[in-house]
């Protein structure tokens, strides 16, 4: 699907029709979805690597996008991880988080996309997919609502149905996770759960 800017009318100050069906568009998707895949470099981290002198690889996550993370989760969202890092540090956080599904070291993540809606009795319109770079496209085109950071490379914010104005771990997740909820009336933060 071509995004399409929007552009108000001229002499009227508001949005054209076109860009109304667009907003609708982007409403009804985020309204069927049911689960939420995303990528972790880029998306969940900064995309940036600090390397010890040992070898270590250390990632920066956002708590913010944690939390969001845990309110899907806590209201019956699967969420799943399709990465092609290896970093346990990311895994351990990630498990901290109350996630299952995390697939890690994946070179073609579409098999392994494949799987998870099969286990979960899904469809990929079911899905809301977040990745920032080439190896996400293939899945970014498939799902019902595809979603990228900000600071996502030109060609995956060219083919996407939302580019979070938020960076890759600085919160991106929790504003689609966010808008995703609140549009389907399931915004409840329960410190309980948490």
């Amino acid at each position: 699907m071509e995004r399409q800017p929007i552009i108000p009318d001229e002499g009227t100050g508001l949005p054209g029709t076109a860009a109304t069906v667009e907003l609708v568009h982007l409403f009804d998707k985020l309204k069927a979805i049911r689960a939420f895949v995303l990528d972790i470099d880029g998306v969940m981290t900064d995309n940036s690597v600090h390397v010890t002198e040992s070898g270590e690889q250390l990632r920066r996550m956002s708590i913010r996008d944690g939390l969001g993370l845990k309110i899907a989760l806590n209201n019956g969202y699967p969420v799943c991880i399709i990465t092609g890092g290896r970093s346990q540090g990311v895994i351990k956080r990630l498990t901290g988080l109350g996630i299952e599904h995390i697939y890690s070291g994946i070179e073609d993540k579409w098999p392994v996309f494949q799987q998870f809606i099969r286990l979960n009795n899904l469809n990929a319109s079911d899905i809301c997919y977040m990745g920032d770079d080439l190896p996400d496209i293939h899945i970014l085109q498939k799902v019902g609502l595809s979603a990228c950071p900000v600071d996502a490379v030109q060609e995956v914010r060219g083919i996407v149905d939302y580019i979070s104005p938020a960076p890759g771990g600085a919160g991106c997740v929790r504003d689609v996770v966010e808008k995703v909820l609140k549009v389907q009336g399931k915004w409840n933060f329960d410190p309980t759960k948490i």
